[in-house]
């Protein structure tokens, strides 16, 4: 089975991204792959710190590897969103295929310094571990939100810049970038997330050399997902829209069966909603519609 960057490295080939979807609990991971696996798509599950904490580091690694070797499937794990090298020695050690080491609220010297101790940190425990660096701030919360959180990069001023995007990964030796572009962690209640800046991706991706990844995927037009992909684009990560389709999908399914407490016949129908959800996201990032 191809490891992790090659299967990456195919997707680009392809000009196509593979769907990063984040869990805190089975049923959004039976969703999940069972929605890959009937498109035949690879797939990267993501666990953040908090949704890690909740489900357990260990377990969702070894959840996910049963699945890997049951079906021999190319499903693999991220650790989205670690910001300390405690934490990034955790993960590594539990069998994690990457991790995002997130330092891209700090001034961007910082982030290099402390990101590239990072990468040699993480390198000297597995060195097949794919790590992940940020630049540009896009919020916290993978929510729904009412506003623009604050401090997120939106501005064309704000957003990543080519040349900092080069000195990033040249410094730091990320396997991967996931730069500000235009879009934000959570999605917006009233009204789709801001528009992505395709041509600052396709500038980026040249200067850096390595994939980029686009957080904040939540609330972004099919358009955009599209054009980003085209632009450079290797993986989308993808939370909030799981996690809404969880709360609507249980209160319903919850209202429907009323008078049930068996859990396995209430959640069918949760983890058939987050599928649905997961399946059209998988078929716009491979150009499937």
């Amino acid at each position: 089975m191809l490891k992790l960057l090659q299967v990456i490295q195919e997707a680009e080939n392809k000009k196509v991204a593979i769907g990063h979807f984040n869990i805190s609990n089975l049923e959004q991971l039976k969703a999940i792959f069972e929605a890959a696996r009937e498109l035949s798509l690879p797939l990267i599950i993501g666990t953040s710190e908090g949704e890690g904490n909740f489900i357990g580091f260990k377990q969702a690694a070894a959840l996910v590897k049963s699945f890997q070797e049951e079906f021999v499937y190319p499903i693999f794990l991220n650790a989205d969103h670690v910001h300390s090298l405690e934490k990034a020695r955790e993960v590594a050690e539990d069998g994690y295929d990457a991790i995002t080491f997130d330092l891209s609220e700090l001034p961007f010297e910082e982030n290099i310094a402390k990101t590239k101790e990072a990468v040699k940190f993480i390198k000297k425990i597995n060195p097949e571990i794919l790590v992940e660096g940020e630049i540009g701030f896009i919020g916290h919360s993978s929510k729904i939100l009412k506003e623009i959180p604050q401090g997120a990069a939106i501005k064309p001023e704000d957003l990543t810049k080519p040349e900092e995007a080069a000195r990033f990964v040249k410094e730091t030796k990320v396997d991967l970038l996931a730069p500000a572009v235009g879009s934000i962690h959570g999605m917006l209640i009233d009204r789709p997330d801001p528009h992505l800046d395709i041509s600052r991706i396709r500038e980026i991706r040249k200067a850096a050399g390595v994939p980029l990844v686009l957080h904040g995927g939540s609330g972004i037009t099919n358009e955009d997902f599209t054009a980003a992909i085209d632009a450079g684009i290797a993986i989308i990560h993808i939370n909030t829209e799981i996690r809404w389709a969880w709360r609507r999908s249980l209160e319903k399914s919850l209202r429907d069966n009323h008078e049930e407490i068996a859990p396995y016949k209430i959640m069918p129908a949760v983890i058939e909603e987050m599928k649905r959800v997961v399946t059209e996201k998988l078929k716009i990032f491979n150009k499937l519609n």
